[in-house]
């Protein structure tokens, strides 16, 4: 399968979901427009919403000087992907480290190594977030979440980053699959965490562009991804452990990728 029939977007495409973190929820929304260090884009209320309950909002809003739009109850549920948990508001949230895939391998120097983490299969948010912070916090260059096989990032994916998750270093494709053949078009070598493969993560040689992908917790890689894959890893186990939660396995992998480098810290 080619990366344009993997991928719905055109290289030079973004979707808003490749520029903000929407947060949807009046609690959440009303934290990130008083949070300063935050950019928050714009603010969209459900028509009909109670005045007393979004009063707040509309007051931290304008203080912020930050637009509020209207749109129908069913539109902010589409919006917020959500439809039993958004309580008529969302807000988009700038997000400084997200960009597309193509965009990040489009300003990576023609000699430059990198280290990238994928995320393939995984459907526990708390475990996307963790991941997030556990990326962010060993200065990886990216961490590629492709907008479909994925939770997108709400709430549940930024409280468990810690509020990192609106400054990690996030890349997008359309699918996991098609980011992966972006990168090996660019010189990476695409490896994938796997408990049965015969090579240790710790003892493998990485290459200068290397790309780690960890597949979801109940079934790991899945075969799409299989397919792209120039060699499995393992993490060893002892004492009869078979395996590790997923953002733990995650967190391991992201540091001894940055601790082989090469990788740029992030600020």
């Amino acid at each position: 399968m080619s990366r344009q029939e993997q991928d719905d977007r055109g290289p030079d495409e973004v979707s808003p979901k490749d520029r903000f973190v929407t947060v949807y929820g009046r609690r959440p929304v009303l934290e990130a427009l008083t949070d300063t260090a935050l950019e928050v884009d714009k603010v969209v209320l459900a028509e009909g919403a109670d005045p007393r309950a979004v009063r707040s909002i509309m007051d931290a809003a304008r203080t912020r000087g930050v637009r509020v739009t209207r749109a129908s109850a069913h539109r902010v549920k589409v919006l917020a992907g959500n439809g039993r948990q958004d309580q008529g508001v969302i807000a988009d949230v700038v997000a400084p480290g997200m960009r597309t895939l193509d965009r990040f391998l489009a300003a990576l120097g023609p000699d430059a190594g990198a280290r990238v983490l994928v995320l393939d299969g995984l459907t526990n948010p708390a475990n996307v977030g963790m991941i997030l912070r556990s990326a962010t916090a060993a200065g990886l260059d990216g961490v590629l979440l492709p907008r479909h096989g994925l939770p997108s990032i709400d709430p549940l994916v930024v409280k468990a980053s810690a509020g990192v998750a609106f400054h990690a270093p996030v890349l997008r494709s359309g699918t996991a699959a098609a980011g992966l053949a972006a990168l090996a078009e660019a010189g990476f070598v695409l490896l994938g965490l796997d408990g049965g493969a015969t090579a240790s993560l710790f003892t493998a040689d990485l290459a200068p562009r290397t790309a780690l992908v960890v597949g979801g917790e109940t079934d790991g890689l899945t075969s799409d991804v299989r397919g792209e894959l120039h060699d499995t890893v393992a993490i060893p186990m002892a004492g009869g452990v078979e395996s590790l939660n997923a953002a733990c396995a995650a967190t391991l992998a992201c540091f001894e990728l940055a601790r082989r480098g090469p990788s740029r810290t992030q600020d």
